[in-house]
């Protein structure tokens, strides 16, 4: 279905080598496929991102490339570069617009997301130019632009855009998220701990998980900015606190790992509350709050 002299254009441009983490295996389908895509017209930029670029790399860890382009890659298309894998999933909309595939010469999960250049370039804006925070993983977007490998790169759209993105974080921005995410922890009348504490007296588990996972959400959110560090995302967060934040609540690690263990029970506010403290000692030590 791709043109063969849709595939030349490939090699007339630039294909950056890709640098993968020591302890992970590259497998060899990265490159195969970021060439396949850069036969689209549309495509601008093909690049490897997530947990097989960071030193948490584990043999569970996925491929996650993403597709930058102009407009929308038709599925067909997509359908096309995935054609022989061992099982596919094409058109998934349920986070980003992505497919899934497992790669049949290695075995390797391969997740494709695709966004357009416009979309992510407002994404970077609303965090680094706006200071605009969301309600926990403020900047999940900005850290991983600033932390993907080109494979492909039309024009240099990319490079610019990571450039852009190498940027110190704002200190408007840190403001923000704090500003944003520490009062709806316990201090309003809607916050994670009441909600919590209403949860309990309905006998409520579910909800209690629930809103405890929102609780650290936030908190990490607000971690991060404290320490000038884009939100990495949802997994691997205490491991990625310890690596990149040189400033973490008093007893991190064991405070947060005691209130799971509790959960969903009625120790939960208690230890809530213990886990908070520490952060807002992190906060006035840093002047913000």
């Amino acid at each position: 279905m791709l043109a063969t002299t849709q595939r030349s254009l490939y090699f007339s441009t630039t294909l950056m080598t890709s640098k993968w983490n020591a302890s992970s295996v590259a497998p060899a389908a990265a490159d195969g496929i970021a060439s396949r895509f850069s036969a689209i017209p549309e495509v601008e930029a093909v690049v490897l991102a997530g947990s097989r670029l960071s030193q948490f790399a584990d043999d569970h860890s996925d491929v996650d490339l993403y597709v930058y382009a102009s407009g929308i890659v038709p599925t067909s298309l997509r359908a096309e570069i995935a054609r022989g894998a061992r099982r596919s999933e094409i058109g998934n909309s349920f986070w980003e617009p992505g497919d899934e595939w497992i790669d049949v010469e290695t075995g390797t999960g391969v997740d494709v997301m695709f966004r357009t250049t416009r979309w992510i370039e407002d994404q970077l804006a609303r965090v680094l130019e706006r200071h605009e925070a969301s309600v926990g993983y403020s900047t999940c977007f900005w850290y991983n632009v600033r932390n993907s490998q080109a494979l492909f790169d039309r024009a240099g759209w990319f490079k610019a855009l990571q450039e852009k993105a190498g940027q110190p974080y704002p200190e408007g921005l840190k403001r923000a998220i704090v500003a944003k995410n520490h009062p709806i922890l316990r201090n309003t009348m809607s916050s994670y701990l009441h909600q919590i504490e209403l949860a309990l007296a309905r006998h409520d588990p579910i909800s209690v998980n629930h809103r405890t996972a929102a609780m650290l959400a936030s908190y990490f959110d607000i971690v991060f900015a404290v320490n000038g560090q884009p939100h990495p995302g949802e997994k691997r967060l205490l491991q990625f606190a310890r690596t990149l934040c040189a400033k973490l609540p008093t007893e991190m690690e064991e405070r947060v790992g005691t209130l799971l263990s509790a959960l969903p029970s009625g120790r939960v506010p208690e230890l809530a509350n213990t886990m908070l403290n520490g952060l807002d000692e992190l906060l006035r030590g840093a002047g913000l709050v």
